[in-house]
């Protein structure tokens, strides 16, 4: 079994006498300070990097690998050499993971592995399409103009995510505040008021009657609701993650919800057009770049239909009837994927597809914003000042009998 890899942090004198320091990854002291030496480096002090309290570290996230992409572009666009530029990169990342991932795939690459095999060993943050993008860019020689493409790409992929979240969240957030705060009405309000009806000696109306019912649920069985809640969140989400079939008919229905299912159909529109754009003008050939192209659309329809059309077109059958033949694509983007073959700039026609779409995306997502925060207010209104109104409702009647 491979001995893991400890991150040590360095000072020592290079050739020229200058007093340097930095981190580096190795399986010991010993063979860190070897390596030190090789690289002319006489180390002075040299220990383990501390772990942070607790055991607690940052997440890697896509943002943080979009940004060591693009970072690494620009170092090899301007002449640096590729170990070189992951020093400089690393060293300058705010994240303390991301710049223990990237002093690995440093030390890998000074081990002899190429570039796209040290992102292969970690397929959490580097998966297949950006490892065979990298891959094509050392085979071909253009790894700068390919990490330029890889790291645009990602940028498109993680703004279009970010809209879709910022669709989705605000809805959510305001539902799960309206529902904490009516149960803290019906526990701890409702009950004060229903001390206070008792005092009347006359029938309460239905709606308050209904009311006070709940209340008395919520006080006596408040720990199983909140924890049904959680179990079907826990549920759901495990149903999510481990069930291809849940997760199909999640995605199915998802597309047929009013409004969001239209934001969804069109989001992963641009991601399919935006992904295949990417690979097609790496030079991967069309029906190898599909597997990765399906993945990336992040809506079973849409990756089912992007394999028949994987299918279809290594029978020989144009991509542009293929795309027809699913029926899921517009007649826009199928027109537009005909003039891409018949011209010989497929990856252009298609990198239009996924602009016009993002953009379609990021103008729904303003709409649907701006249509939420009336219904929402009214929601909130609804539910609140119907509670404040049962509430209130006998103490009117009574003013009146008065």
């Amino acid at each position: 079994m491979a001995e893991s890899t400890t991150i040590f942090i360095w000072e020592g004198v290079d050739k020229k006498g200058v007093r340097v320091k930095g981190e580096t990854s190795a399986t010991s002291e010993n063979l860190a300070k070897a390596e030190l030496r090789r690289q002319g480096i006489n180390p002075l002090k040299i220990r383990k990097k501390p772990k942070p309290l607790f055991g607690a570290k940052k997440k890697i996230t896509p943002k943080d690998v979009a940004v060591f992409l693009r970072q690494m572009s620009t170092m090899m666009s301007a002449g640096v050499p590729l170990v070189q530029a992951f020093e400089i990169v690393g060293r300058g990342h705010e994240n303390p993971s991301m710049q223990e991932l990237i002093i690995r795939i440093k030390s890998d690459v000074e081990g002899g592995s190429t570039f796209a095999s040290a992102l292969r060993r970690h397929p959490l943050q580097f998966d297949d399409l950006v490892v065979n993008l990298v891959s094509a860019g050392e085979q071909s020689g253009a790894l700068e103009t390919l990490l330029n493409r890889i790291a645009t790409y990602k940028e498109k992929t993680e703004s279009l995510k970010a809209k879709i979240k910022k669709a989705m969240f605000y809805p959510a957030a305001v539902i799960v505040v309206a529902f904490i705060v009516t149960a803290i009405l019906l526990i701890f309000v409702v009950p004060q008021f229903q001390d206070l009806f008792r005092g009347f000696g006359a029938d309460l109306p239905v709606f308050t009657r209904f009311v006070i019912g709940i209340s008395e649920f919520f006080q006596a069985y408040w720990w199983a609701v909140f924890g049904g809640i959680a179990l079907a969140g826990v549920a759901f989400t495990q149903a999510r993650k481990r069930s291809p079939g849940f997760r199909r008919q999640l995605d199915l229905l998802s597309l047929r919800i009013p409004v969001v299912g239209e934001l969804l159909r069109k989001a992963a529109i641009a991601r399919f057009a935006r992904t295949l754009a990417t690979m097609f003008s790496a030079g991967v050939p069309l029906v190898e770049a599909m597997q990765s192209v399906a993945g990336a659309t992040g809506n079973a329809l849409y990756y089912e239909a992007t394999m028949r059309m994987r299918d279809e077109t290594a029978g020989g059958t144009q991509l542009q009837q293929a795309m027809r033949d699913t029926n899921v694509f517009p007649n826009m983007v199928v027109q537009m994927v005909a003039i891409g073959e018949e011209s010989g700039s497929l990856d252009e026609m298609l990198g239009k597809v996924a602009d016009f779409y993002e953009e379609e995306v990021d103008n729904m997502v303003d709409a649907l914003s701006s249509l939420m925060e009336p219904m929402i207010m009214a929601f909130l209104g609804i539910v609140v000042g119907g509670l404040v109104i049962a509430m209130y409702l006998p103490i009117f009647q009574l003013g009146s009998v008065v």
